[in-house]
């Protein structure tokens, strides 16, 4: 009962303070920095293609239904029961490895549900913050492999994802945290653990840093050889990141950056990763530089159109990883950030958390669904396309085609709106001659422009539930 009552309060304050994490720890770069390989070029170029993908959230959090790794970091922002010191909360949390066992883990679910939403890409978490690894690492016995679950055909996990994920198309990436708070080389228990950050004087202690990038190169060298075809490796944890990085823009987050440098080698883990993967994907979140190949503002859209390769990585629900009774955003909503972010320029990573028992939750394989049905009529305005200069219309968005024959108009519906009649936009004004059509079915529409104002007559009857209409028009030869 107690038990109970401390994760009940848990998740109360984790709810509560979510969007303090999220202000503090994942800012966008505000500089971008293209790659000059051409393989890295050439698969920049096909993500972009892509975007709509999945992120997955899945460890030890998953158990008693909380938010991923944050409850074991002492941060003002993070409450925890005042009834339980410290150090046994973090003994209680590491010791639910020993009774995580996913016996319905099911990824083939996972992959079917996102291609019916119309996900191109995933990025699965094969280690958070919490240091529990989701893959047979040899470098540590803190991982699914090495517990209640090892003794199942599947146990080596991140296997089994990728390769779920693969037979439907999708390009892999493999989330890997920076820091890991379980590894006796970034929390040293000689002392305190005040906050996300390493505990020891790295200048003081160097034997002891060289060790956690040891274990750190070892690691992402275990994925990025043993895993198959791997088109994105996906770095949390910007604060562990060289000094010269830690400006004052960095600084002004309020993400506790050390004064000292968490420099961990990213040139030689770039060498070593991209000779095994030719063409990877450096995703070195918030740290710009060479191995931030995409930027990835979390939980936001910005508030222009970018002109360099990004993401928005938002959640489902409340949270990144499963959690109880959680509430799930409608498919509509999910559908016009999309819209959006496309328009901008940019890619949606949708979040999602499997259950303790590896299988989704029944409400997100529902609202994937109901999201594909959108996306299975009217992707031909979302993926492949590239920004046009004027992007935004009150409630239409446009996109163009990669070759800039063919653009496109994307008119989100309110809630309960039912359209009928006519709707217009300003500015891309259709040339004399173009033919409109409605992407969902073909069907060609009139049209008329005045005064830079495109006026569309829409079909009779069209009221159904659609969160968004979309056009197509192309100049007349």
């Amino acid at each position: 009962m107690k038990t109970r009552i401390i994760i009940a309060a848990l998740l109360v304050s984790a709810f509560g303070k979510l969007t303090a994490q999220e202000n503090g720890v994942h800012q966008q770069s505000t500089v971008y920095e293209w790659p000059s390989d051409p393989l890295v070029k050439q698969k920049l170029e096909n993500w972009q293609d892509k975007k709509f993908g999945m992120i997955v959230h899945w460890g030890l959090y998953a158990v008693p239904g909380i938010i991923e790794s944050w409850s074991i970091c002492s941060e003002d922002w993070i409450d925890r029961d005042s009834t339980k010191t410290y150090d046994d909360y973090k003994k209680w949390y590491w010791g639910l490895s020993n009774s995580f066992n996913p016996v319905k883990f099911n990824p083939e679910q996972w992959a079917r549900a996102g291609k019916s939403a119309g996900m191109k890409y995933l990025v699965f978490t094969t280690k958070h913050h919490d240091g529990f690894a989701m893959f047979d690492t040899k470098e540590s016995d803190f991982s699914i492999a090495k517990g209640p679950f090892a003794s199942n055909p599947k146990a080596d996990v991140a296997k089994y994802v990728f390769d779920a994920f693969r037979k439907e198309g999708f390009m892999i990436g493999a989330y890997f945290s920076k820091p890991d708070w379980h590894s006796p080389y970034y929390w040293w228990s000689k002392y305190a653990t005040p906050d996300r950050n390493n505990n020891y004087d790295i200048k003081k202690n160097p034997w002891r840093w060289n060790k956690f990038k040891d274990f750190t190169f070892n690691q992402i060298q275990e994925l990025m050889t043993n895993y198959g075809g791997i088109d994105i490796l996906w770095l949390d944890g910007g604060w562990v990141r060289p000094l010269e990085t830690v400006n004052e823009e960095v600084l002004s987050w309020g993400a506790n950056i050390p004064k000292w440098s968490q420099d961990i080698d990213m040139p030689k883990i770039a060498g070593m990763a991209r000779k095994a993967q030719p063409g990877l994907l450096m995703v070195d979140r918030t740290v710009h530089g060479p191995y931030e190949n995409y930027q990835t503002p979390e939980q936001k859209i910005p508030d222009h159109q970018l002109d360099h390769p990004w993401e928005s990585c938002m959640t489902l629900g409340g949270a990144w990883g499963f959690v109880n009774k959680d509430q799930y955003k409608p498919a509509g909503e999910v559908i016009h950030k999309l819209v959006e972010i496309v328009a901008k320029g940019g890619s949606l990573l949708l979040g999602v958390g499997p259950a303790a028992d590896g299988t989704l939750p029944i409400e997100v394989v529902t609202r994937l669904n109901d999201i594909g049905q959108w996306t299975s009529k009217n992707g031909k305005a979302i993926y492949n396309t590239r920004i046009t200069k004027n992007y935004h219309s009150g409630q239409t968005w446009f996109t163009q085609s990669k070759d800039g024959k063919t653009r496109y108009a994307i008119y989100c519906r309110n809630v309960g709106e039912n359209t009928a009649g006519t709707i217009s936009w300003t500015g891309n004004v259709p040339e004399k001659g173009t033919a409109l059509t409605m992407v969902a079915n073909g069907k060609k529409l009139k049209w008329s422009s005045s005064n830079g104002k495109t006026i569309v007559t829409l079909p009779v009857g069209l009221v159904g539930a659609e969160p968004a209409l979309s056009f197509a028009f192309t100049p007349a030869n």
